[in-house]
C-alpha cells in the first residue's frame, strides 16, 4: 500500500470516528482558511477580517524538486454591505529551485476582488456565493506572472446538521494564455466541541483543461475567542508529488454598532 492510499484511509477513519461526537456550537468568525474551499459567507457590513498564515510546500522530486515558502500570506476581507465584501491578498514568497540551487525571494502578485453572497435564507441550510479576484502583475520580477489574471469561484455550502457541514467550489482561472484552468474543491467540516473543528478535503485542478492534478488536505481550527481563530493544515498530491504544512491565525474586527 502506498503513502497516498494509507493517508486516505487514515483520514476517512478519523472522520468516521469523530462524526458521532460533534457538538452544537456557534461563533462570530467564519474564515476562508485553512482549507482550499472558499466559504459562502461574507464578513459583516463595516467589519474587517484578517486571515494570515505561514505555508511551506514541496513539489516535484529529485532535481525537479521545488520548495515554496509563504511567510506570511495575508487576506484582508472588508464588509462593504450585507452580503458583499472587498478582498485583498498579499504575500511574501520564497522559492527554492533545487536543480540550480537558487532561491528567489519577493512579493507575489497582488490579488484584489470581491465575494458576493447570492443566496441565503435563515430557514434554509444552504448558501451560495460568487467570488472573483483580479491578479495584478505587481510582484517581484522573478515571481510575477507579468499579465493580469483572474480567479473565479462559485462557492456553495450546506449545513447537514448542527455539527456537520459540506462546502464545495467550482472555479475557472485564466492567466493570459492557453485555455485557463478548471478548479474544484469539496470540504467536509465537523464540529468536535465549542472550540475545536476538523475538516478533510479532496481538491484539484485541470490545468489548461488537459492535465489533471488531484490533491487532498486535512486540518483543524481552534476558536480562541468568538472573533479569533487559530488553524493548522497539511496536504499532499494524489497523482503528483506535492506536500505542504500551514499554520495560521484569523481575527475579525467587528464594526461599532
Amino acid at each position: 500500500m502506498n503513502m497516498y492510499s494509507t493517508l486516505n484511509r487514515f483520514i476517512v477513519i478519523i472522520f468516521i470516528c469523530l462524526l458521532p461526537f460533534g457538538a452544537t456550537y456557534s461563533q462570530t468568525i467564519l474564515t476562508d482558511r485553512p482549507d482550499q474551499t472558499e466559504g459562502s459567507s461574507t464578513v459583516p457590513k463595516g467589519s474587517v477580517q484578517i486571515e494570515s498564515g505561514v505555508l511551506i510546500a514541496y513539489t516535484g522530486e529529485g532535481l525537479d524538486k521545488e520548495r515554496q515558502l509563504l511567510a506570511p500570506t495575508t487576506l484582508f476581507r472588508v464588509g462593504l454591505t450585507k452580503g458583499i465584501e472587498l478582498r485583498l491578498l498579499s504575500q511574501f514568497e520564497s522559492v527554492k529551485d533545487f536543480r540550480f540551487g537558487q532561491t528567489f525571494n519577493g512579493i507575489s502578485d497582488l490579488e484584489i476582488g470581491t465575494k458576493i453572497q447570492i443566496f441565503k435564507k435563515e430557514e434554509n441550510s444552504s448558501e451560495v456565493a460568487l467570488l472573483s479576484h483580479l491578479v495584478i502583475p505587481t510582484g517581484t520580477d522573478v515571481l510575477t506572472n507579468n499579465v493580469v489574471g483572474t480567479i473565479n469561484k462559485l462557492s456553495i455550502s450546506h449545513v447537514v446538521n448542527e455539527n456537520f457541514g459540506i462546502g464545495y467550489n467550482l472555479g475557472y482561472n485564466y492567466f493570459g494564455e492557453g485555455n485557463g484552468d478548471f478548479t474544484y474543491t469539496l470540504a467536509f467540516g465537523i464540529g468536535i466541541n465549542d472550540k475545536l473543528s476538523v475538516y478533510f478535503e479532496p481538491y484539484g485542478e485541470i490545468a489548461n483543461f488537459e492535465a489533471h492534478f488531484s490533491s487532498f488536505d486535512a486540518g483543524f481550527t481552534y476558536l480562541v475567542q468568538d472573533n479569533l481563530q487559530l488553524d493548522f493544515s497539511f496536504g499532499t498530491g494524489i497523482n503528483y508529488n506535492m506536500n505542504y504544512l500551514s499554520l495560521g491565525c484569523s481575527w475579525l474586527i467587528l464594526a461599532n454598532k
